[in-house]
């Protein structure tokens, strides 16, 4: 039997907080007086309003409890109902219009319980407002339910005073078993998901970003929800315990619960038709569409999720985009894709600038005796069309997956691969730096079009979308040992050989010196599978080859950005890789940023042993270490340059920078070169030209190729990073 509390009408929009919870000289309204912020001078209403009021077929349990602004009409408000205490802004006879939707300033139609109403506002068929507060130039038509209660927590993962711990809402993040969950909280950063979520053994470190967590909300009760400036909200159901910010615009939404909703002049935020949103976050500039569901979630700034997507348990990175799918249990750091309607992804870490295709099944094909089960992908992981993959699995930068069903958990070292299922001879076959001999035009726009994409107002903390980044140069140098490692193996066991070299060695020798022996080589490579079948190296020479070049132009290019602060460039260069660590510092992506795993253990040490005291100052720190990236990645570059050249700093030579600097030359023409050569295959494959009449027909759907302003736009950096080389040329050549 459903119980209900009859109490007085007159006790109506009073009693919102439990006597017990308020504190000693403090009232019901104090931190609703502390919310509203409003500099008006309310005063009650005079005898003639009260009769206007009457008049118009409004109502109140006691007039008396009504304030109002000095501008105030009364003939503006009509057929409503007030409770408790109401406070009213100037009503003036204006009306607004957003969209094409024309209303008239007033309230109308509605019923309202202690609420606290900003200036100008449209308010119209509210049929139940309880104890929200709003902006001015407010428009709110047509919603069942726009409420608050006394222990709202806007998504927040914390508990209220006198609540049981229990009801605190967790993401379970990564895992399904709940072995990462973390709690969500209004500024959560996909970095703050990341760290909270990995080090699940140090304890200390997970007792005190619970505590940064607490800390950060007011754990009284009694907050009202509140409605920024200019928001709009039609024809809506219930919107509930809800912080909704400026310039927000809401249509059509069955459902929004305990959250908050960023939204600001500069970032609006958009919810439309159908969706329903439970306990989270939802970042600034954010559009939300046609029938979405999300429940325990928060998404970053510029997101999207739109035709039904399903987001639960999850973390939405900044500048990403899900739709027609379902997400669970997931990590999605900044830039991350995912279309269509059957595109599942369930208790992964995908490190961004990663696109899923139809019909991808990522980690739905569990192979536990639990649903523990967990994959990780590292930046610009691309499976392809009906790819399924099992947990546990690995993948390295920058793998493709050819579309088919991996029976077995992977773990791909490799970067740039393409992994693709040998079904004629039961393989997995590995293509190491696939990327850079047959597509590097998607390779290079992929790391131009995410900084194009980045609607983040605050930049502070720095993206990384570059393909040649510390983190895949590091991937690339381990990758070129176990190439080594393989093609040596695969030596010794066809010629039956034995040799006092180590196995790498022998294969180091091979593809430096004798290409035409390795092409004879069936190269294989151990525990990239979890299955009796092997696993089979392709385009050895070549992905050796080009990891060489890559890692050399990454070295040079970077040189470029030295300055000097004297004429003698050389010695310069040997001081500052003296200061350089000897061997290249690892690097971690953090939510998108790369992180140096030294700064990130002394940054773990400093929020355990109390030196960093609030997520806000965790945050300052990822500010800090922003900042000084440029300036780490050009140390790391040079601890790669002498380890690749197998020197000192006091052995760098002008002679081989001037044979390095040559050599990036010829690297970045290669690449412009195998950018245009990439597309072109799109105006030269018969399959694609068949359908056009002509190639003028041609051109007009698909554009000239001389006119692609992507490729335009790396000619012109093609030519400032030839231009530096030149200058650079001439500083070495001086006597």
């Amino acid at each position: 039997m459903n119980k209900i509390n009859k109490q007085p009408l007159s006790s109506l929009g009073f009693g919102f907080i439990d006597p017990a919870f308020i504190p000693n000289g403090k009232d019901e309204y104090y931190l609703r007086n502390r919310q509203h912020r409003s500099k008006t001078l309310y005063r009650k209403l005079s005898a003639k309003e009260i009769q206007t009021l009457v008049r118009n077929d409004n109502s109140a349990d006691d007039w008396n409890n009504i304030e109002v602004a000095p501008t105030f009409d009364p003939k503006l408000v009509k057929r409503c109902s007030f409770f408790g205490k109401i406070r009213i802004g100037k009503l003036e006879p204006l009306f607004h219009e957003f969209n094409n939707l024309r209303m008239p300033v007033g309230i109308y139609n509605s019923t309202i319980i202690s609420c606290d109403i900003g200036d100008n506002v449209v308010i119209d068929q509210i049929s139940f407002m309880s104890h929200i507060i709003t902006g001015n130039d407010v428009l709110l038509v047509n919603i069942q339910e726009l409420s608050s209660t006394d222990h709202a927590k806007f998504g927040n993962g914390v508990v209220k005073i006198g609540e049981d711990p229990a009801v605190r809402i967790w993401m379970e993040l990564a895992n399904e078993n709940g072995g990462r969950k973390v709690l969500p909280f209004n500024g959560m950063l996909a970095a703050d998901a990341w760290i909270w979520s990995k080090y699940r053994d140090n304890e200390k470190l997970l007792e005190k970003l619970q505590e940064f967590t607490d800390d950060k909300f007011d754990r009284k009760r009694g907050y009202y929800g509140k409605i920024g400036d200019r928001t709009v909200i039609k024809n809506c159901e219930i919107i509930k315990d809800a912080w909704i910010g400026t310039d927000a615009y809401i249509k059509g939404a069955n459902k929004l619960k305990n959250i908050t909703i960023l939204s600001s002049t500069e970032a609006s935020t958009q919810i439309g038709e159908g969706c329903e949103l439970v306990n989270g976050i939802v970042g600034y500039g954010c559009r939300i569409f046609y029938g979405v569901k999300a429940v325990r979630f928060v998404m970053g700034t510029n997101s999207q999720l739109k035709y039904g997507a399903r987001l639960i348990n999850s973390y939405l990175g900044d500048n990403s985009t899900i739709s027609c799918c379902e997400v669970l249990n997931s990590l999605l750091f900044p830039g991350h894709e995912q279309h269509h309607n059957n595109s599942f992804l369930c208790a992964a870490v995908i490190q961004g600038q990663s696109n899923l295709a139809a019909g991808a099944t990522i980690g739905s094909n569990h192979n536990s005796r639990a649903a523990d089960g967990e994959l990780v992908a590292n930046r610009g992981f691309w499976p392809g069309l009906c790819v399924s993959l099992k947990h546990n699995s690995y993948f390295a930068s920058f793998s493709i997956l050819a579309k088919g069903d991996f029976q077995a958990e992977l773990n791909i070292q490799l970067p740039f691969s393409l992994i693709s299922n040998g079904t004629d001879k039961n393989e997995l076959v590995i293509m190491p730096g696939y990327w850079f001999e047959y597509n590097l035009y998607a390779l290079a726009r992929n790391s131009e079009k995410f900084p194009a994409r980045d609607g983040r107002t605050d930049k502070r903390i720095y993206l990384e979308f570059d393909y040649l980044a510390p983190d895949t140069i590091n991937e690339m140098l381990e990758g070129l040992t176990i190439l080594e490692t393989c093609t040596g193996e695969a030596y010794i066991k066809k010629n039956r050989s034995s040799s006092s070299s180590s196995v790498a060695s022998v294969g180091r020798t091979l593809l430096q010196n004798d290409p035409d022996t390795v092409e004879q080589l069936t190269i294989l490579l151990k525990g990239a599978e979890n299955s009796r079948r092997p696993t089979r190296l392709t385009k050895v020479n070549t992905a050796y080859q080009n990891y060489h070049r890559l890692i050399r132009y990454y070295c040079v290019r970077e040189l470029l950005s030295l300055k000097p602060n004297s004429n003698d460039w050389l010695n310069y260069l040997k001081s500052r890789c003296q200061k350089a660590q000897h061997k290249p510092s690892t690097w971690i992506n953090v939510g998108g940023q790369l992180l140096r795993e030294q700064a990130l253990e002394q940054v773990k040490k400093n929020i355990c042993n109390g030196k960093i005291k609030s997520w806000d100052q965790i945050h300052e720190w990822y500010y800090q270490q922003s900042k000084r990236y440029t300036a780490d990645k050009l140390d790391h570059a040079l601890s790669v340059l002498l380890q690749i050249l197998n020197c000192s700093a006091n052995q760098l030579s002008r002679n081989k920078i001037l044979q390095l600097l040559e050599e990036a030359e010829q690297t970045q023409t290669w690449i412009m070169a195998q950018i245009r050569k990439s597309r072109e295959k799109d105006y030269q494959n018969p399959f694609r030209k068949m359908l056009y009449n002509n190639e003028a027909e041609m051109e007009k759907v698909m554009g000239k190729l001389q006119d692609n302003p992507f490729i335009s736009n790396l000619e012109e950096k093609e030519k400032l990073f030839q231009g530096q080389a030149a200058r650079l040329r001439v500083t070495l050549t001086k006597k």
